[in-house]
């Protein structure tokens, strides 16, 4: 049996390159549940092991020819122990080396001869903690999607019955009561996203003969080069950090601007920190290409349903209250474009938007000219109460995302409880 793929799918897999492997990631960390025992690690990798059944993705292998597809799977034909694999940390177990060993982990392409998954169990964390790492090729998955899936394998309550594996759990799941018709298919509405591309490519034009123009709109290939803008190499370098969400919503409440704006904003006076000391900062703003979830509530589905925003992070501004109140001009402006599109002229619209970024990828040109925008800032909404995999409590869920030459940074924010 085969499945085709989407034309953004396929843009992943065409993208990669050894040295900018397109997969995505979700680190997440646990403590033990009270009085777990020696023995409750090892348990739980051995009642996983015995686990051999496998829902889509993860049982989705690609094939190129004739044309870009998915072989599906027997169970028999996944081999769990290539896919499932148990690590340990040295001491002390902190942040430090579990960055380490994710930066590592996170390195290396899938081999694209099996389906394109990675589930580790990471022991060996100081505090009473242990961590899985799940990577999964992007053309079957996004942000908003990984989060649900990992959210589906996970419980509400500290007492349920072991959960299932990722593999076994799979996507494609809904909500939906069984009773309830399927909404009808919508063909790709080709009209209003080439008008809404057209507009773009018009207001590019007057950008560049009126650079004065609409200061708040962010167009692409309109954002200074930086040094975070060049060739990248193979190895990479995860870091995390905790916010406490009440006091983001505090200072969006308090400007009012949205918590993204205020996520933006930290991001935006980090960057112009790290650039200034470096000697590298820009006079004008930087730009971020922000995701945006086109996915069903409540649903999940294989592929991507993402489209992208650009906004400035307005880096040129001193002032941290001012840069903010600029960024929201900025994404409200953004906003405003792409609520202009009906949902079916989305996948579209976002191939015509990054077709010329990609082709380059593609080409191996990402950072020959002028970058269509500095980064990738993305912000995920995750499971909104706590969380539980056999009694041992979610503690943190961390994305891990992609880079392109001429992208070496990229920035993701999931909230949790």
């Amino acid at each position: 049996m085969r499945k085709a793929l989407k034309l953004n799918d396929i843009s992943f897999l065409i993208g990669e390159k050894a040295k900018a492997p397109t997969h995505v990631a979700a680190m997440a960390t646990f403590h033990y549940p009270p009085d777990p025992g020696e023995d409750y690690l090892q348990n739980l990798v051995r009642r996983w092991r015995e686990c051999t059944r496998f829902a889509p993705p993860f049982n989705y292998r690609y094939r190129p020819w004739p044309f870009p597809s998915w072989d599906v799977l027997d169970d028999d034909e996944v081999d769990l122990d290539y896919h499932f694999r148990h690590s340990a940390l040295p001491r002390p177990g902190g942040e430090r080396e579990l960055g380490v060993l994710v930066s590592r982990l996170h390195s290396h392409a899938l081999d694209r001869n099996r389906p394109l998954w990675e589930c580790h169990v990471i022991e060996g964390l100081e505090d009473g903690r242990f961590a899985l790492y799940i990577k999964v090729h992007h053309s079957q998955i996004d942000g908003v999607g990984g989060i649900r899936v990992l959210q589906s394998m996970l419980a509400e309550t500290p007492d349920a019955p072991p959960v299932e594996p990722i593999w076994a759990v799979g996507m494609g799941r809904t909500r939906r009561a069984p009773d309830e018709p399927r909404p009808p298919k919508m063909r790709p509405k080709l009209w209003p996203a080439l008008t809404a591309y057209t507009r773009l490519r018009g207001a590019m034009l007057r950008r560049r003969f009126r650079p004065r123009h609409d200061p708040d709109n962010a167009l692409p290939f309109a954002t200074p080069r930086t040094s975070l803008n060049g060739r990248i190499g193979a190895p990479r370098r995860f870091a995390t950090q905790q916010y406490d969400q009440d006091r983001i919503r505090a200072i969006a409440v308090a400007s009012d601007t949205t918590t993204n704006d205020v996520f933006l904003a930290i991001c935006a006076g980090a960057l112009r920190r790290y650039l200034t000391e470096t000697g590298a900062m820009p006079t004008t703003s930087m730009t971020a290409a922000v995701p945006v979830s086109v996915r069903p509530a409540d649903e999940t589905e294989v592929g991507n349903a993402i489209t992208f925003v650009m906004a400035k992070m307005r880096t040129d501004i001193a002032d941290p209250a001012e840069r903010l109140a600029a960024i929201h001009r900025s994404t409200t402006t953004a906003k405003g474009h792409l609520n202009r599109l009906p949902k079916a002229a989305m996948d579209p619209y976002t191939a015509m938007l990054m077709g010329p970024y990609l082709i380059r990828i593609v080409l191996g040109l990402g950072a020959a000219t002028r970058p269509m925008f500095n980064l990738a800032v993305s912000n995920v909404p995750g499971p909104k109460q706590t969380l539980y995999l056999d009694g041992a409590t979610l503690d943190a869920v961390y994305p891990v995302s992609l880079l392109f030459n001429g992208q070496a940074l990229n920035i993701t924010l999931v909230s949790y409880d």
